[in-house]
């Protein structure tokens, strides 16, 4: 089995250009599998041919016995479907057992979306703190509000992705596929002050299209732009950290990378945005996942129009219950 897995995620690493996260997520999920495998059977895992249905629905069970929310059991669910797919179309295994096997049933949840206020108060609540790291901080919660950028997208920006004085940055998503996104005026002035601030080891040639005065020191065009604190390219979770942190001073939720991806796009449908501009500026491939983001504005507009126009005939707080409870 682990043979089989390490096989699996170099398919999606060269053949299909999976990310870094992409792939650390579905060796997590596989690697909790075998474990799984492990336990049923008593000693160690079965191979590939010996995996049934009946086995994977145990695996289920095992996971529910362990408290695993719905998503996290269906998110494991299709990593292993992933694996047994490739097995098949490999001709490694005869068929895939798990295509019997139903994902769980989900309650419709809808994403935490910070209010433009709590999203004000987020960006400035590094003011108030000192040190050299602060001015990274800044830049980034800037950057991803100002993009709608994936934590993965953003530790993955290079100083070489931005043309800051046009006002535009280069996402690399899933898949690999890239997309310019525009970043605004405030964003890019902490990215600038952020710039200054950084050791000068960092500079070099090859600099991102960046102008400013007094001159600033150039970093490489393959660096990175957000760095730890030994130099190196910041990791996804040290992302979710800052935000954290910063986050934790504000009241209400828990607030995440992916929540400001969430209030950038339902603030730009606030603001009358597009629905096909925001899935661009996403880079979705799909418009029902764009709507899946943006439910909350909408919700917010037909109560605003059940209250302000005269033959609406609903009742707002009606509507807003049977929206929660779908029959």
């Amino acid at each position: 089995m682990e043979e089989a897995i390490r096989a699996f995620l170099t398919c999606l690493d060269v053949e299909r250009g999976a990310s870094r996260e992409t792939i650390r997520g579905y060796r997590s999920d596989l690697r909790q599998f075998v474990t799984f495998l492990k336990t049923d059977a008593g000693g160690a895992a079965p191979g590939p041919r010996h995996i049934d249905a009946a086995r994977v629905r145990r695996f289920l069970v095992w996971l529910a016995g362990r408290k695993d929310k719905k998503s996290s059991q269906a998110r494991k669910l299709a990593a292993v479907r992933g694996l047994f797919r490739f097995l098949h179309q490999r001709g490694r295994v005869s068929d895939n057992p798990v295509a019997q096997v139903r994902t769980p049933r989900q309650g419709r949840h809808l994403p935490r979306v910070m209010t433009k206020d709590e999203a004000e108060r987020l960006m400035e609540s590094p003011a108030s703190d000192d040190g050299a790291s602060v001015k990274r901080d800044q830049a980034i919660l800037e950057t991803l509000y100002s993009t709608g950028a994936r934590v993965g997208e953003l530790v993955g920006m290079n100083w070489g992705d931005m043309s800051l004085e046009d006002g535009m940055v280069r996402l690399r998503g899933k898949g690999r596929k890239e997309r310019l996104v525009p970043i605004g005026r405030v964003a890019v002035e902490a990215i600038l002050d952020y710039q200054t601030a950084m050791p000068r080891h960092t500079g070099g040639a090859g600099a991102a299209r960046v102008t400013a005065t007094p001159p600033r020191a150039m970093p490489p065009a393959d660096g990175p732009v957000f760095r730890n604190h030994r130099g190196g390219r910041l990791s996804a979770r040290s992302v979710e950290r800052i935000v954290r942190r910063y986050a934790d001073r504000l009241e209400g939720a828990a607030v995440t990378p992916h929540t400001l991806r969430h209030s950038y796009a339902t603030h730009l449908l606030d603001e009358g945005a597009d629905l096909r501009v925001i899935q661009e500026l996403l880079g979705h491939v799909s418009l029902n996942t764009t709507q899946h983001y943006t439910h909350l504005a909408t919700d917010r507009l037909m109560e605003v129009y059940d209250k302000a126009h005269p033959r609406a005939g609903h009742d707002p707080a009606a509507r807003a219950a049977g929206n929660r409870n779908p029959s």
